[in-house]
C-alpha cells in the first residue's frame, strides 16, 4: 500500500483515522473540513488514500475501488504501520470498510470506529443491505447520518435490523454529505461541527 498519509492535529492526541468515500480521495473539501474540524478538538487525524484512488490522482483516470478484502487489508496495513491505539472510520465507504475491520477483525490497536454518512444500501437498492456486521457489535461503533441520506434514510434505518449500541447521531434534512436543504434553517458546517463533537468524544472515550 502507499505508505504516504497526512495528519491534522497535535501528535500526542488520540488517534483517528479517516478514511475516503469511493469518489472522493482523502483531500477532498469534506475530508480537510472534518480533520481540521476533530484537529481543534485535540485529536490527532490521519488521511490517507486507497490505492485505487492514489492510482487515479497520479494519471487522472477513474478507476473504481478495490474490492472489499484488499481495502481491508489496506486500512489494516496502515493501523499496524502507525502502531498504536486508535478509533478509525470513513467517509461513506471508508466508514463501511473500517466498520467491517473494527467489528470483524481481531486487531490489537483498533478500540472503536466513526461512520459519516454510512452506505446502508447502494445507490437505488434499498433492498442490498450492507448491515451484517451490524447487528452485533465488537467494539463502540458511531454513525452520523443525514435524515434524507440516500444509502440510508431515517425511515429506512429504523426498520433495520442493528445493534441496539449503536451510537447514531441523525442530523436534521442531511443528504450523504451532512449537507441540509436551505429550508431546513441548518448549514452543512453546522452538522459537521456536531459530527465533530459528537466523535471527538467517542474518540476520546475509546481511548481513554
Amino acid at each position: 500500500m502507499s505508505k504516504k498519509f497526512v495528519q491534522n492535529g497535535p501528535d500526542n492526541g488520540p488517534l483517528f483515522i479517516l478514511a475516503h468515500g469511493a469518489g472522493a480521495p482523502s483531500d477532498s473539501e469534506f475530508m480537510v473540513n472534518m480533520a481540521e474540524l476533530l484537529a481543534e478538538r485535540g485529536i490527532c487525524v490521519v488521511r490517507f488514500n486507497f490505492p485505487y484512488m492514489e492510482m487515479n490522482k497520479e494519471d487522472g483516470k477513474k478507476r473504481p475501488p478495490n474490492r472489499l478484502p484488499a481495502l481491508l487489508e489496506d486500512y489494516e496495513q496502515l493501523v499496524n504501520l502507525l502502531g498504536r491505539p486508535c478509533v478509525i472510520g470513513g467517509k461513506s465507504m471508508g466508514g463501511r470498510v473500517a466498520s467491517v475491520l473494527a467489528q470483524t477483525q481481531e486487531s490489537p490497536f483498533v478500540k472503536g470506529c466513526g461512520c459519516l454518512g454510512y452506505p446502508f444500501h447502494p445507490p437505488g437498492k434499498p433492498d442490498n443491505l450492507r448491515t451484517d456486521h451490524l447487528q452485533q457489535l465488537s467494539k463502540p461503533l458511531f454513525i452520523a447520518q443525514g435524515t434524507r441520506d440516500a444509502l440510508g434514510s431515517q425511515e429506512e434505518v429504523s426498520g433495520y435490523d442493528l445493534a441496539d449500541d449503536i451510537e447514531l447521531l441523525w442530523l436534521e434534512d442531511g443528504n450523504h454529505d451532512l449537507k441540509p436543504r436551505v429550508k431546513s434553517g441548518f448549514t452543512q458546517q453546522q452538522h459537521l461541527q456536531t459530527t465533530a463533537d459528537a466523535l471527538a468524544e467517542l474518540i476520546r472515550r475509546c481511548l481513554s
